[in-house]
């Protein structure tokens, strides 16, 4: 078996404040760790509150100053140059990001990387063309007026990211913002901080304006997010990760009535009918479970079977779990590790869990028997249960790791109560050749996006998000203005 090879990453990973990196004003670090191997891999500087209020003060002196007076052609400009520029340091990215997360670097390299550029390009595209409304209005005196819409900047905006496509979902949150106009202040998650302060190379390189992008670097409670979160002078919160941080943060943020945007968890179903192409079912969802190893917010961990294929269906997946196996980061089948040994002790307790609500086994369920102090990360196996009741833990709560239960049906109407029966509603797919029945029971799903014969196809333009617990606000092409810009209305008489 090819060890995976230790990064060589040993350094020190700054707070990015005012276009300087800087150390924090206390004096406090934390360890950096490869997952793949579980060794130190660097030192993290942990921004204190007066280095926080800092970096806010700079975004709003940013906003008030140069880039506030830019035209929408001149930020354009810039922020197509750092897509380009991205697009250059591509190899310097990959890097940090295999480096932070250990996940593959085919993945890394053909989704993260990738998307980290287009998010800037796709916005700066949006905002080129942003739309308006206008209308003429009859007035009492017999004349007209004319009411016309402006959107204006939102102001500094804190970006919260989480740590399983750190560089994909942080440049998907300050992409928009800046096209927009905003100045923002990033909180990476702890695990993961290195792509968004390599970005600051990549903002002092174009030439952006000193203050219109800040990395603070910490934790939650008590540390960077806190700070972050109660700063006053911040204008507006997004935040992706997981539920219970997203009620904390919306606390913080209902001092001084900020407004909020979440992309939280979900407990995504597929729904698999007897005229499927299996073939393709069983590809799609395998990767929907256990791409990432599993640390999707889009990936499936319960799967709804119509009865007459159910068995046939368990043996495919059952396969397909099999061929995911620790190896070289270059090797295609190669799963990586989770992000965390908290991470991983908290996916084998539901692996545990599991077994005592009364699921049968079918494949995996602990952890790859690995040998060398290069295996000492945090790998687990691929999981598959069977015989687990729809209302059980593992059926109902978040795991987050490479597994799911399979659950056999027999009614549309009975699998479609199967897969809205959860306070997530975030996405879901269904694989059926019945086209009239794909997009009748796609209408029929409780969640923000629905992929009929597919998984992870995403269209940058189109909204995404989720309902319930999975989320508020929609972001995404036009979408993310609404989140990310103050619409105003003028009324001129005519």
């Amino acid at each position: 078996m090819t060890s995976y090879a230790s990064p060589a990453v040993t350094d020190t990973v700054l707070n990015f404040i005012d276009g300087t990196y800087r150390e924090g004003s206390e004096g406090k670090s934390f360890p950096n760790f490869n997952p793949a191997t579980g060794e130190q891999i660097g030192l993290v500087q942990e921004a204190s509150a007066d280095d926080v209020a800092d970096a806010v003060a700079a975004a709003r002196n940013a906003l008030n100053g140069r880039w506030g007076s830019m035209t929408t052609s001149e930020r354009v400009k810039l922020i197509t140059a750092v897509a380009a520029e991205i697009e250059r340091r591509s190899d310097d990215f990959l890097a940090a990001e295999v480096a932070d997360t250990g996940k593959p670097r085919a993945v890394a390299a053909h989704i993260d990387i990738p998307r980290g550029a287009a998010n800037f390009r796709m916005f700066a595209d949006v905002i080129s063309t942003m739309p308006g409304e206008s209308f003429i209005t009859d007035t009492p005196d017999g004349g007209q007026a004319n009411n016309y819409t402006v959107r204006k900047p939102k102001g500094v905006i804190a970006v919260i990211c989480p740590w399983n496509f750190p560089l994909l979902l942080m440049t998907w949150k300050v992409g928009p913002a800046l096209a927009c106009g905003n100045t923002v202040v990033v909180k990476p998650s702890e695990e993961t901080p290195r792509t968004a302060a390599l970005l600051g190379e990549v903002m002092n390189a174009v030439g952006m304006p000193d203050g219109v992008y800040n990395v603070v670097h910490g934790f939650g409670p008590g540390s960077a997010g806190e700070f972050l979160t109660s700063n006053s002078d911040v204008d507006a919160i997004t935040f992706t990760g997981e539920t219970g941080t997203g009620e904390a943060i919306m606390q913080k943020a209902a001092v001084g009535v900020r407004d909020v945007s979440f992309e939280l968890g979900g407990k995504n179903p597929g729904i698999v009918f007897a005229d499927a192409d299996l073939n393709k079912a069983v590809e799609g969802l395998s990767r929907a479970i256990f791409m990432n190893t599993g640390q999707v917010c889009l990936g499936t961990e319960r799967v709804y079977v119509e009865r007459p294929v159910y068995e046939e269906f368990v043996a495919r997946m059952k396969e397909a779990a099999e061929g995911f196996k620790p190896g070289a980061i270059d090797d295609p089948a190669y799963l990586g590790p989770l992000i965390s040994a908290e991470h991983r002790d908290k996916v084998l307790g539901y692996y545990r869990r599991a077994v005592e609500e009364g699921a049968t086994v079918v494949t995996g369920g602990g952890t790859p028997e690995l040998s060398g102090p290069e295996w000492a990360g945090f790998f687990v196996q691929p999981t598959v249960w069977t015989g687990l009741s729809h209302d059980s833990t593992v059926m109902r709560e978040e795991i987050f790791g490479p597994c799911c239960g399979v659950i056999p049906f027999d009614e549309e109407d009975e699998v479609i109560a199967l897969a809205n029966d959860s306070p997530y509603g975030l996405c879901a797919s269904i694989w059926t050749e019945n086209m009239s029945r794909g997009h009748r029971v796609a209408a029929a799903m409780d969640v923000g996006v629905c992929w009929v014969n597919s998984w992870f196809l995403r269209d940058l333009r189109t909204a995404f998000g989720g309902s319930g617990h999975s989320g508020i606000g929609r972001e995404g092409g036009v979408h993310s203005l609404e989140f990310y810009t103050e619409l105003n209305n003028i009324c001129v008489k005519l």
